[in-house]
């Protein structure tokens, strides 16, 4: 672990990350010793990090130190914390603060094959997403929904689970973008209430315009999604995960969802 570039693993408890949760993260696969699809996830670092009007570092800081790390954990999944430093009390942001920077890389977990290959099993969340549209589709620190709906299916045969938003529209998966086909249609729902956009999702969207296909960022309620032929889940550790369990939905086994694989792990798009 690096930071501020510097080997140990505690920051400032004055950091305002810690304080309030002022901050953005991405978390992202290492593979021979380099991060995976670095420009469209320095992109997005970045492109959060000026929503909340936060320094980001430098992509060749970033680059070089997560290459350092590398040396050690060559294979893994390494994680890029950046917030808004240590100011002053109080919730107003100091324009003298300094950005802390922190970086990981740790084992991948070791998913089954058999998630990418047959399916997962999706648990519907009670917790309902609440709208905030400043901080819609940004990766930031303040994740406290997605830790309390992700404690409602520990221990269950459940990968992952699934989460709407207050007005009952499906937002995506605790830790993932969703998409759903419908014919020759793909979908994925409206994140500009809440939710998070991820480089994933953003791949997805461009496989589609690039090989023609209509995809709908669109409202999606729970009983649309329950007649899709294939739904699946996308993020930046696990590739893509079709889903093979999820009440009354029934999976066609859509050939777009196994295109849309083989573009994902082809790491130069």
């Amino acid at each position: 672990m690096l930071i501020n570039g510097a080997s140990g693993n505690t920051i400032n408890a004055e950091d305002r990350g810690l304080s309030y949760g002022d901050g953005v993260f991405r978390t992202l696969r290492m593979q021979a010793g380099r991060p995976v699809c670095w420009e469209r996830q320095y992109a997005k670092l970045q492109q959060d990090c000026n929503a909340l009007k936060i320094s980001c570092p430098s992509a060749l800081v970033l680059f070089s130190e997560l290459q350092h790390l590398g040396k050690t954990q060559a294979e893994g999944v390494a994680k890029i914390i950046i917030t808004r430093g240590v100011s002053t009390r109080g919730y107003a942001p100091s324009a003298q603060s300094e950005t802390t920077r922190v970086l990981s890389v740790m084992p991948a977990a070791p998913y089954p094959t058999d998630y990418a290959k047959q399916g997962v099993r999706l648990y519907v969340c009670k917790l309902r997403l609440g709208h905030q549209p400043l901080l819609a589709g940004i990766k930031h620190l303040n994740r406290l929904e997605n830790v309390l709906a992700s404690s409602e299916w520990q221990g269950q045969d459940v990968q992952e689970g699934l989460l709407n938003d207050i007005s009952g529209n499906v937002i995506g998966g605790t830790r993932s973008n969703l998409f759903m086909l419908r014919g020759n249609i793909l979908y994925t729902p409206n994140l500009s209430r809440c939710g998070v956009a991820g480089v994933q999702r953003a791949r997805v969207l461009d496989w589609a315009k690039q090989h023609g296909v209509t995809c709908n960022v669109a409202d999606i309620r729970m009983e649309e999604l329950m007649l899709a032929d294939e739904i699946f889940l996308v993020n930046s550790v696990f590739g893509l995960w079709p889903v093979c369990d999820l009440g009354a939905y029934r999976r066609t086994l859509h050939p777009g969802a196994w295109k849309i694989q083989e573009w994902l792990n082809d790491e130069r798009h």
